[in-house]
């Protein structure tokens, strides 16, 4: 009974910090609709097709006509850094970058500017075939992690923005 007390108060003193869940209220919470009132423009490239399709999966079903259109700009690099003494590199990193805007349609007024990116580390093997393979399954995990960052941020900026009577975070 003593042991159950102090795991009986966490809830208590979790709901006095102010915390409070970003997806309350499920598919029907603000936060859900806010996201799928988010439309994602083309984005150039491969990588540019990955991170839309990311994107377009986490944000959900569009539910009417788009409030905002998310504007994704994205940098994608392969950096050789391992070098052996016969000037032959080892491993490379594959970073990804992206800088976006989150715009509102009506107005189309910016309103979040922001980044995000990752970096995979990939071993350069005697087979170019296994290394083009291993840049390219890095470069989906990178897209996967990047659309992460970045519905994290425009729920962030959702919800702040729902609780704030002027619309501001």
């Amino acid at each position: 009974m003593i042991r159950a007390l102090p795991l009986a108060v966490v809830p208590l003193l979790l709901s006095a910090c102010g915390l409070q869940p970003l997806y309350s209220g499920g598919t029907k919470g603000s936060v859900a609709a806010a996201l799928g009132a988010v439309e994602v423009a083309p984005i150039q490239g491969r990588a540019g097709w990955l991170v839309r399709n990311a994107l377009n999966d986490r944000l959900g079903p569009h539910q009417g006509s788009a409030t905002y259109r998310l504007e994704v700009e994205l940098d994608d690099q392969i950096t050789g850094f391992g070098v052996r003494s016969d000037d032959a590199i080892t491993r490379e990193r594959r970073t990804l970058r992206a800088r976006y805007r989150l715009v509102e349609v009506g107005p189309n007024t910016v309103v979040l500017d922001a980044t995000a990116g990752s970096d995979a580390g990939i071993d350069v093997v005697s087979s170019e075939y296994a290394t083009i393979a291993a840049e390219n399954s890095a470069l989906e995990r990178l897209s996967q992690t990047v659309a992460d960052q970045i519905v994290a941020r425009v729920a962030v900026y959702s919800r702040r923005s729902a609780q704030s009577p002027s619309g501001e975070p």
